[in-house]
């Protein structure tokens, strides 16, 4: 018996063989020429499509942001001052830096138990090296970003090629570096570091002038607008769908409203907080490494399906133990930020629920559990959420237990619309 195996299956359903469309057949189009063809009423379909198959990107965390600052904003005019605002600007950096290295383990579907503890003995080993050795502040800040990355590549190394589960080699670090911590201390417990020197200027320094937050809201603005439209050439040139200029210029025109609200906001206090500048800085370039570099699509493709990269000829151990290096790293950094707003390293450092806020914070960003997505700005978001509530609730003096529990019914939010997105992305043939 002989099958008849030319027929294309891709062929759209109402297709006959040969090709012509069946007496009312509806022609399956590509929804970025239609977003082109219709104007804003393509935009609109085309944002309705994306939402009905699962695809919402920061939009949730977007809205429940202006939603708790609303609320905030309602019960304390002092929540949106520029002196609160500002502060924030700086409190979010120390648990964002550690979120960012969070969104690389999670991209993998895996999870880092020990940043918490991998940022505590970093800031202890400078404050020791720069304190008690004498060492140069740079040299130390050098050595303890070093440690950072050595202890998660160990932790990289454990889970790729012995093969512990990473929830269990990184819960061993965090009681291991916790241990080390309070080693490195000493007796004494804490270290107090140079009120004056590079580490406390991280958090405490301001670029005064207004022309600093100007220029930093007018960079950003133009650089998007210059990526966007290198990005819709090289497109073009490609022969590949792209956005029209229209859509460009009302995206930036979008970015360029709070960046410039923001630039307004932080001069009517201290000025542009140095501490923003790095964040910023740090969360730009590693989204570049992410979505513009090989590595970025490694990351990505090991988080889709691990068996279908290393067929792909991905070096599956090497990207994982760069991944967990990185994560450490980020803690390190994130460490220094946190000993510079106590001008200390003491024993606490990196305990509490710091490493919750991390992990917490990357997944209300948007970034998945499950592996796969999610992007650096993630952290960004997802820590002004929970440093928006802390703050909220400090200054309506409500108790801690209270922010805890609404914390993590926000967690919860956040990690139930991301099952349910996934859910009706494969549904919808999206995942």
């Amino acid at each position: 018996m002989t099958v008849d195996i030319t027929k294309n299956d891709a062929e759209p359903v109402g297709a006959p063989a040969d090709g012509v469309p069946a007496p009312g057949a509806v022609a399956p189009v590509d929804p970025r020429l239609l977003v082109r063809q219709q104007g804003f009423r393509g935009y609109w379909d085309e944002f309705l499509r994306r939402v009905r198959s699962g695809d919402l990107g920061a939009l949730p965390v977007v809205l429940g942001l202006v939603i708790i600052w609303a609320i905030f904003q309602g019960q304390d005019s002092a929540f949106m001052s520029a002196e609160n605002l500002s502060n924030l600007s700086v409190d979010i950096v120390g648990t964002g830096m550690i979120a960012v290295g969070i969104v690389f383990v999670l991209l993998l579907g895996e999870i880092d138990l020990s940043v918490g503890s991998v940022s505590g003995l970093a800031s202890a080993v400078f404050a020791v090296l720069a304190v008690n050795e004498g060492m140069a502040e740079w040299q130390a800040v050098v050595v303890a970003l070093f440690s950072g990355a050595v202890l998660g590549a160990v932790h990289g190394v454990f889970f790729a090629y012995v093969g512990v589960p990473a929830f269990v080699v990184t819960l061993a670090g965090l009681l291991a570096w916790n241990g080390l911590m309070l080693q490195v201390l000493g007796d004494d417990g804490t270290i107090n570091i140079d009120d004056s020197g590079l580490v406390a200027d991280l958090t405490s320094y301001y670029f005064t002038d207004v022309a600093a937050a100007w220029g930093l809201a007018t960079l950003c603005v133009a650089g998007y607008l210059a990526a966007a439209l290198w990005d819709s050439r090289r497109r073009q040139t490609a022969g590949v769908p792209s956005r029209p200029l229209t859509e460009v210029l009302l995206r930036t025109a979008v970015l360029a409203v709070p960046a410039y609200a923001t630039a307004y906001v932080l001069n009517q206090y201290r000025g542009l907080p140095l501490a923003l500048v790095i964040f910023l800085a740090v969360i730009v370039v590693l989204d570049f490494v992410l979505r513009r570099t090989a590595y970025g699509r490694k990351v990505f493709a090991l988080g889709g399906s691990v068996e279908a990269a290393r067929r792909a000829g991905i070096n599956v151990a090497l990207v994982r133990i760069s991944v967990f290096a990185i994560a450490g790293t980020m803690a390190a950094v994130g460490g220094l930020f946190i000993a510079s707003q106590i001008a200390a390293a003491n024993q606490g450092a990196g305990q509490g629920n710091l490493l919750m806020n991390a992990i917490a914070a990357a997944v209300i960003g948007g970034t998945s559990l499950f592996g796969g997505r999610g992007n650096t700005w993630s952290a960004l978001l997802g820590t002004l959420v929970i440093m928006s509530i802390a703050s909220g609730m400090a200054l309506l003096g409500i108790d801690a237990a209270v922010q805890y529990m609404i914390t993590g019914a926000v967690l919860l939010a956040a990690v139930v619309i991301d099952s349910v997105s996934r859910r009706t992305q494969k549904a919808s043939g999206r995942a």
